[in-house]
């Protein structure tokens, strides 16, 4: 075995109480993608947050090369070759692309920001994972897709040694997956050394070898690629075999048609979409990142004013650009920006499950906080929610469980209409496979769902009928047994179907 890179050495770590890592010692040789693996709350992010200067252990050390590092800020691991991409981003808002690229390194000329070598140092850093994007806008005006992006090729334009992936894929779409991929690569053959911090079991054993799994904050193991199997890793990861990852019994479409979109347009965004969903119902929507999939769904719950067309619920109209109007008929939102549109972290898992619901559980506009306690114990129960109690801050919680109280908020109010955008990003195996199998129970009682994902295996396995959106339009249909990844992802990309000989 090749002499360790990267060791550390018994790193314990606990917040408020709570362990997140206990004696963890792992080893990380030069060059080389090492996956890290485990379910949401097992440590990963912890430790590769450690190693970048953000947390710092209670006890243990790391070494790197052979040298102890004691790394109290970001700015040390950056000096010593470390940079990380984050699962959760982090920007200035207000300033434009360029200049949060460039944070921290930025060019000047006679003792002033030279603006000019900033754009070009940040277009010459995206043009190297097949990115254009217009480096003067502000950040705030981007996809929550392109913000990864933008992090991405931020991190690799550190030419650090050592590089820390945390679920870079989340955001991205299958042809942006594929760049990021073919980049890692490349950073391999010149010797970077990276942790690939992901959930998705493809994506590690493509890129990875070894694989390092974490459970409740502690070390279980190492195991070199070519004696993995997904179902091994997995039983490293939760203890137990994952027999099944989508439902077995898949629900299907009722008679009745519960959403009818008519003719759905929106300046710049989409045009003339119409499509339905029947109660019992799963409609998978799939689309490269920019094709108009979260744009449609915002507009069906009320937050595009500008939208035009008809909606009926239940064969009531809805009424376009009016929240309370959609969630009064029925209709939740699980969006795709969980910590900016979905939740307010520094509030409690309690507040935020019923925050959807305060007009049920209020009486002469008092809340009746028993009922609310009890409904939010219900449904962390429900959802295997791991936090301290349900009053503990959601900004503490993990990604995972963050979406599993997004998701806790509608299922609470009980709404026919479920839109999910991404609902398993940044979710471990054992919670996606929970979520499968909570939205094809949620089918099963005539909730019709509405399933936005870049995960074409989650869109084909729960899906009872898939569309195809390109450019702000509905491309094509297709039904559960007729669709496949490759007749997908030409719909997606506009490529016609090979002529049969």
């Amino acid at each position: 075995m090749p002499d360790p890179f990267i060791q550390f050495d018994h790193i314990t770590k606990t917040f408020g109480g709570v362990s997140a890592l206990s004696d963890v010692s792992l080893s990380i040789a030069r060059g080389e993608c090492h996956a890290l693996m485990g379910e949401n709350g097992a440590g990963k992010s912890t430790l590769g947050k450690i190693l970048a200067g953000i947390h710092r252990a209670d006890s243990g050390g790391i070494l790197i090369d052979g040298k102890p590092m004691d790394f109290r800020s970001p700015a040390d691991s950056i000096r010593a070759g470390v940079g990380m991409v984050h699962q959760e981003l982090a920007f200035c808002p207000e300033l434009s692309v360029a200049e949060n690229m460039c944070m921290g390194q930025y060019p000047t000329r006679f003792g002033l920001l030279d603006r000019p070598a900033m754009r070009q140092r940040a277009e010459r850093l995206l043009s190297r994972i097949g990115v254009s994007l217009d480096v003067t806008s502000p950040m705030r005006e981007l996809s929550t897709a392109q913000e990864q992006l933008v992090q991405i090729a931020a991190a690799v334009g550190l030419d650090a040694r050592v590089l820390v992936f945390d679920e870079p894929t989340s955001s991205l779409s299958e042809p942006e997956a594929q760049h990021l991929f073919a980049l890692i690569e490349d950073l391999r053959r010149r010797g970077v050394t990276m942790i690939y911090v992901s959930h998705r079991m493809p994506e590690v054993m493509r890129l990875c070898d070894p694989i390092s799994v974490l459970r409740d904050g502690r070390y279980v193991g190492t195991v070199p690629r070519a004696e993995a199997t997904p179902d091994a890793v997995v039983r490293m990861m939760i203890g137990r075999s994952l027999e099944e990852y989508f439902p077995k019994h898949l629900a299907s479409a009722g008679a009745e048609t519960l959403l009818r979109v008519r003719d759905l347009s929106s300046p710049g965004k989409f045009q003339n979409v119409s499509f339905e969903v029947r109660a019992g119902e799963i409609v998978g929507f799939a689309g490269l990142v920019g094709a108009g999939r979260s744009e449609v769904a915002k507009a069906i719950f009320g937050l595009d004013k500008r939208a035009t067309g008809s909606l009926e619920l239940n064969g009531e109209p809805m009424t376009l650009g009016h929240v309370r109007d959609a969630m009064r008929r029925g209709t939740g939102l699980v969006p795709e920006d969980r910590k900016r549109q979905g939740l307010v972290l520094g509030m409690s898992g309690r507040a935020n499950t019923s925050m959807a619901m305060l007009d049920r559980l209020s009486h002469l506009g008092v809340l009746d906080q028993r009922a609310e306690k009890n409904q939010a114990r219900i449904y962390f129960e429900r959802l295997r929610v791991r936090a301290p109690s349900i009053e503990a801050p959601v900004k503490s919680m993990s990604g995972g469980n963050q979406q599993k109280v997004a998701l806790a908020k509608w299922l609470a109010r009980g709404s026919k209409l479920l839109i999910v955008d991404e609902p398993t990003r940044g979710v471990d195996v054992g919670a996606k496979a929970a979520i499968h199998q909570l939205l094809d129970e949620l089918a099963q009682k005539g909730v019709g769902i509405f399933l936005i994902s870049s995960e074409l295996p989650e869109v084909l396995n729960l899906s009872t009928r898939i569309l195809v959106m390109r450019e702000g339009r509905i491309v094509g249909e297709l039904k559960r047994d007729e669709a496949n990844q490759e007749n997908i992802l030409r719909l997606m990309a506009g490529v016609e179907p090979p002529l049969a000989t």
